[in-house]
């Protein structure tokens, strides 16, 4: 008899705790983006001018690997056709 009560209470307890979690749950789903948009507010964002010479430098910069990573495969590749005859 006693054994059964003890059942009782710990499903009860569980049902609480299910319960509990279930009601928490929307508020513990939106806070990590509440965190987001106040974190958001925070950012100094570029001006205008300084954004497009940010992405022109980054822009040149690739160019300017692309050529280097050419040059470098063009290289190699000539060097294994001299090491393959």
């Amino acid at each position: 008899m006693a054994e059964e009560k003890k059942s009782a209470k710990t499903e009860q307890g569980k049902m609480a705790k299910f319960s509990a979690w279930c009601k928490a749950l929307p508020a513990r789903i939106a806070k990590p983006f509440k965190n987001m948009v106040a974190e958001l507010k925070k950012v100094s964002w570029p001006s205008k001018k300084k954004l497009i010479y940010c992405s022109v430098t980054v822009l040149v910069f690739m160019l300017f690997m692309g050529v280097v990573i050419g040059l470098l495969d063009t290289g190699a590749s000539a060097l294994v056709k001299l090491l393959v005859r």
